[in-house]
């Protein structure tokens, strides 16, 4: 009703002077303009000057499409899965022994630096088993690069933990921020049909020696568990209290389409899965473990920037790895377009956190 205003006071104008319809609105005009402001503002809204009459949706419209292209996608945290080898047979295993391709040491360093440049601050070495090849040389000779010469904040390992020797941490122990051991039970016989057996050495007397070399040579000691069919209803409250570690990361069982599902996959995980409300219930049990992190499906499938052993991102999006082309032939900026990584998912998981040895404080 209020935009009639304006025209009741030109029809009583016109009525009053009779003048002229072109004099009449060229002396009404800037009015009409003034009345239509001075209402406008008194409607609440910004301080903006109104468009154009007509022109208010169309320049909103393009206001939205002009906000400007999305900014690149910063890798702050990436999970280099240099080599698919492995010691263990685990049956859910989601990164499975397809190749035995590991980049050249010069190589890797490469692709290393060139996603320093574009923002890493944590780099993560996984495998596969990580220590399999050169016997943790390669590994270390990387760790050593990372922190000394990249100066990253936050250099970090996961590994089964079996073929690590004190010798590694006398070695490169000083460089490296975190060593995470996958560990799914604390009973040697669960350990065993999961597939982490290895004849007589026992997983679980390992884990305690490697506790210790942690905190003889300063390392931060983190431990994963994947929740399965097979350790769903273990209770693991005392063992991971008695073994303190700075993060106890517990992961859900996951199907990935090629690697442990599906015709082309080396494992066959269906028989591992476990329903949501079962994870559910894991994690209520453990809530009282300071330390647990945990990680749902939902969770885990796209927020984590995933390399390959050709250093190519690999996008899960669609409940396979799909690899983009490699950052050594493409960049960084580019290959990561291609990652299907979710960054809010990331944050909201703590993917962000304190990574740096030097910024724990721990009691060594």
């Amino acid at each position: 009703m209020w935009m009639l205003v304006p025209f009741a006071f030109a029809g009583k104008l016109l009525s009053a002077l009779r003048k002229p319809l072109s004099s009449l609105w060229g002396s009404v005009a800037p009015w009409f303009f003034w009345l239509r402001s001075a209402l406008w503002l008194a409607g609440g809204k910004n301080t903006r000057a109104p468009p154009p009459w007509g022109q208010g949706e169309r320049q909103e419209s393009r206001g939205e499409e002009e906000e400007g292209p999305d900014q690149p996608t910063t890798p702050t945290s990436v999970n280099y899965h240099f080599t698919r080898q492995c010691n263990y047979k685990c049956g859910f295993c989601f990164h499975t022994a397809k190749t035995s391709f590991v980049l050249p040491l010069a190589e890797a360093k490469r692709g290393l630096r060139m996603l320093q440049e574009a923002g890493m601050e944590k780099i993560n070495f996984s495998g596969g088993e990580p220590f399999i090849h050169e016997r943790g040389e390669y590994l270390g000779k990387l760790v050593r690069f990372c922190k000394e010469e990249l100066r990253l904040p936050s250099v970090s390992i996961v590994s089964n933990g079996s073929l690590i020797r004190e010798r590694w941490f006398q070695n490169y122990g000083e460089y490296l921020d975190i060593l995470a051991i996958s560990c799914d039970s604390f009973d040697e016989q669960v350990n065993v049909l999961i597939g982490r057996g290895q004849g007589k050495k026992n997983h679980v007397e390992n884990l305690h020696r490697l506790r210790a070399w942690c905190r003889d040579y300063r390392v931060a000691f983190k431990i994963n568990s994947v929740i399965n069919r097979f350790n769903v209803d273990e209770d693991m409250r005392e063992p991971i209290k008695a073994l303190n570690p700075v993060r106890w990361k517990v992961f859900q069982c996951l199907l990935i389409e090629g690697e442990n599902s599906g015709e082309e996959a080396l494992r066959e995980a269906q028989q591992f899965v476990i329903s949501d409300d079962e994870f559910e219930g894991f994690l209520d049990r453990h809530k009282e473990v300071s330390c647990l992190v945990p990680e749902s499906n939902q969770k885990m499938k796209d927020s984590y920037l995933i390399l390959d052993e050709y250093m190519r991102f690999l996008n899960c999006r669609n409940g396979r790895k799909d690899p983009s082309k490699s950052i050594l032939d493409v960049g960084v900026e580019e290959a990561i377009k291609f990652s299907g990584f979710d960054e809010k998912m990331f944050l909201k998981r703590g993917g962000k956190y304190v990574w740096s040895k030097a910024d724990l404080k721990l009691d060594w």
